[in-house]
């Protein structure tokens, strides 16, 4: 029988983990912390496959998270830069082990990842620096 101090409640996850949890949102935290400050268009050049509809559309999930800032600048041509906000900062350091988890296993993606690493097409190899 379990200890109840062993136990996690999952209840903190609700809500947030319908937004992270969609496809290219965890990418597009590591991208925006890797860039600190960045803009729509170089996210969309730095992520293949990905339409503009579901950038903003995640952009906009993201902010409403409070996970990522948006800074307009009165420009012209108009200038818009997005990054992370304190939330979106710890949730980008707490996502390394896990990608570090996913490089020991063994899977399909693997062999494909290795290709795209070694020739710097791996979005992740760009993005995640550890300190």
């Amino acid at each position: 029988m379990e200890n109840n101090s062993d136990l996690i409640c999952l209840c903190p996850l609700e809500g947030i983990i319908n937004t992270i949890a969609k496809k290219w949102a965890i990418l597009i935290i590591t991208i925006i912390g890797h860039h600190e400050r960045i803009r729509f268009n170089d996210i969309m050049t730095t992520m293949e496959g990905i339409s503009p509809k579901t950038l903003s559309d995640l952009l906009k999930a993201l902010q409403k998270e409070n996970l990522i800032s948006r800074e307009s600048f009165a420009e012209t041509p108009p200038r818009v830069e997005y990054s992370l906000t304190d939330d979106g900062k710890q949730l980008c350091e707490a996502i390394i082990p896990l990608i570090r988890w996913a490089e020991k296993r063994d899977n399909l993606h693997k062999k494909r990842c290795e290709a795209n690493c070694q020739s710097h097409k791996c979005i992740a190899h760009h993005v995640v620096k550890e300190k």
